[in-house]
C-alpha cells in the first residue's frame, strides 16, 4: 500500500495558470470527436507534470483527461478545479480510483452546463443587452461594444472564482470521502449519473426512425415505427446505433474517423432504400 503524503505540491499560482489556459481555450479548441477534451488535458498538463514524476502515471493521467468532455465553458470551470484536487490526492498515494475521477467529470458536465447556460446566456446576457438597447437605437457605437465587454468581465470573474472553488471543494470532499470509506458509493453514483447523461444525450440528439410499414389484412397499414417500436421500445433505434458505435470503437477499431465514415455510408445506403430516415 502506498504511503499517503500531505505535502502540498500545487500552489495558487499553478491553479490560476491552469484556469487561464482553460478560460482562453475552453470554447475555441474543440475537436469533433472529443469536444473540450483536448482543452481539458492541455489546461491540466502543467499541473499533472508537476505532481506525477513517474512517466507511466503521467501518461495515464493525460490520457484520461483528453477524452470526450463537453460542458459550459464558464461554469464548467468548477470541474477541472475539482479534478485537480483529486489528482493531487491520487499522486500523494491516496486511494482515489481512476473511475472516481472520470465518473465525476462525466456526471457533472451536463448538470453544470444546464446551470451555466441558464445563468450566463439566459439571464446575464439579455439583461446587459437590454440596458443598451436605447443607446443603440440612437446610434451610439458604445452600445455595440459595451454589452460584450461587461459580459466578458462578469463571466471572467465567474470562471476564476469557480475554478478555485472547485479545487478547494474538491480537496475537502475527497478527504471526507476517504475518511468515511464511501469510495464505492461515489464510484457507483458517478457511474450511474454518467450513464443517465449519456443516455439523455443519445436520445436527444440522435433522431433516426424507420418509414417501413406492414400490410395488415390486405388494407390496413401498420407502421413499424409508430405502431410497434414507439409503443414497445421508444428510442430503440438511436440506442442500437449508439451501442453499435460503442462496440466498434471498444472492440474492433479505436478510430473515430473510420466510425464516422461507416455511419455516413450506412446512413446513405439505408436512406436510399428507404429503410431509415
Amino acid at each position: 500500500m502506498e504511503k499517503v503524503t500531505e505535502e502540498k505540491l500545487i500552489t495558487k499560482k499553478d491553479i490560476t495558470k491552469s484556469w487561464f489556459t482553460w478560460w482562453l481555450t475552453a470554447e475555441t479548441a474543440h475537436s469533433f470527436d472529443r469536444m473540450m477534451g483536448v482543452t481539458f488535458g492541455v489546461s491540466l498538463a502543467p499541473i499533472l507534470k508537476k505532481i506525477y514524476t513517474n512517466k507511466e502515471d503521467l501518461v495515464a493521467a493525460l490520457r484520461r483527461h483528453t477524452q470526450f468532455f463537453n460542458t459550459n465553458g464558464i461554469w464548467g470551470s468548477l470541474i477541472p478545479g475539482m479534478v485537480i484536487a483529486m489528482e493531487e490526492k491520487k499522486s500523494q498515494g491516496a486511494d482515489v480510483p481512476e473511475e472516481v475521477i472520470v465518473g465525476t467529470k462525466t456526471g457533472l458536465m451536463g448538470a453544470v452546463a444546464g446551470v451555466g447556460d441558464t445563468i450566463d446566456w439566459g439571464m446575464w446576457l439579455p439583461i446587459i443587452i437590454g440596458m443598451f438597447i436605447g443607446s443603440a437605437q440612437k446610434g451610439s457605437w458604445v452600445a455595440g461594444i459595451a454589452p460584450w465587454m461587461i459580459f466578458m468581465c462578469i463571466t471572467l470573474a465567474e470562471s476564476y472564482f469557480l475554478f478555485h472553488l472547485g479545487y478547494k471543494a474538491g480537496e475537502s470532499s475527497v478527504e471526507k470521502v476517504l475518511a468515511g470509506g464511501k469510495i464505492q458509493s461515489l464510484i457507483s453514483g458517478a457511474s450511474v449519473l454518467g450513464l443517465f447523461m449519456m443516455g439523455g444525450l443519445a436520445a436527444t440528439y440522435i433522431n433516426v426512425t424507420t418509414p417501413l410499414v406492414l400490410q395488415s389484412g390486405g388494407v390496413e397499414k401498420l407502421s413499424i415505427q409508430k405502431d410497434i417500436l414507439d409503443a414497445i421500445l421508444p428510442g430503440i433505434i438511436p440506442l442500437l446505433i449508439v451501442s453499435g458505435v460503442y462496440v466498434y470503437l471498444e472492440k474492433i477499431d479505436r478510430n473515430f474517423t473510420h466510425a464516422m465514415l461507416i455511419i455516413i455510408a450506412l446512413g446513405v445506403l439505408l436512406g436510399a432504400f428507404n429503410i431509415l430516415k
